[in-house]
């Protein structure tokens, strides 16, 4: 199980910043018990924090038990689409079916922009992503090089603390980090801030409609956590365009700034696991447990383990 709460209902103090507007700190656990638990424990305000909420914290794990009062589920239509996986697909229609039998309301509420969720995600968390690891350049914070002498023609002009700059963030990002801060100080630089980075935010405001004229005609919409099973290990690293697209039913609710939940819902003939994500208007993950506990007492998926080879 995995918990996405609504930015602001946890603390950021103490976390690397990677996108500041778009982090939201949650739980990875066994079940939706434990879930509850952790989630109690970390969520409130934090005067360290200046988008820490200052809100009451629900007593998640005790109100777990309690079936909604209301069980209006909305199907997304655009969750549905091209380059879903048939197994994938099949496990969360039949997730649906299991909702219907247990009584919910289950309507298809369709988000537009969604559509345009990861190109406006990889523009904004790039973006923000270059200014906050600015800081990394092993004077003050971050991996510091312990070898900056000259490695290309023309360093040997170059200060010594600019070599070590350079080799200290050379060393200690990784490739897809460099990638990441390379996009963003692109899209921020004169003359494509406009055309991409405000762009981005535009859409980004657009998709945060979509979601909250959703949640006037339903309690919780329902998808896919992920597009296909898990792939193998380095196996997408080559194309980072078909691994941003495994996001592209998750980065929505970080746009939004909502909560999102998933739970195991299925095996693929692989014996990989398959993710059924719920999402809930902001603050509402009381809301988002108790649904998702209704699927976990109708069902045993949390109790299963996929096979992992030795």
């Amino acid at each position: 199980v995995g918990l996405k709460p609504t930015y602001g209902r946890v603390s950021r103090y103490g976390l690397i910043a990677f996108a500041s507007s778009l982090d939201q700190i949650g739980p990875f656990a066994h079940d939706l018990a434990d879930t509850a638990l952790i989630l109690k424990a970390i969520s409130g305000h934090d005067p360290r924090d200046s988008t820490s909420v200052d809100d009451s914290v629900p007593d998640y794990p005790a109100t777990l038990g309690t079936p909604p009062e209301s069980l209006r589920i909305g199907v997304v239509p655009e969750f549905f689409g091209e380059g879903l996986d048939p197994e994938v697909e099949s496990a969360i229609r039949e997730a649906i079916r299991v909702y219907e039998q247990a009584g919910a309301t289950i309507k298809e509420v369709s988000l537009p922009y969604s559509r345009s969720g990861i190109p406006a995600y990889y523009i904004v968390a790039p973006a923000e992503c270059s200014s906050n690891l600015a800081r990394y350049d092993g004077t003050i914070y971050g991996h510091r090089a312990a070898d900056f002498s000259p490695r290309y023609p023309g360093e040997e002009s170059l200060a010594p603390m600019v070599r070590m700059m350079m080799a200290s963030r050379a060393e200690g990002f990784g490739a897809e980090v460099k990638r990441r801060i390379m996009l963003g100080t692109f899209v921020l630089s004169a003359g494509y801030a406009d055309q991409y980075y405000n762009q981005a935010l535009k859409v980004r405001r657009l998709i945060r409609n979509d979601f909250d004229s959703a949640f006037k005609e339903v309690d919780v919409l329902i998808g896919p956590t992920s597009p296909t099973p898990a792939f193998k290990l380095g196996e997408r690293t080559s194309n980072p365009l078909a691994m941003y697209l495994s996001d592209i039913y998750t980065i929505t609710a970080n746009l939004a700034g909502i909560p999102g939940l998933s739970i195991p819902c299925g095996l693929t003939k692989s014996n990989l696991p398959i993710g059924l994500q719920l999402l809930a208007p902001a603050f509402a993950e009381e809301k988002l447990l108790r649904t998702a506990r209704v699927f976990e007492r109708a069902t045993d998926w949390h109790l299963k383990r996929p096979g992992v080879k030795e």
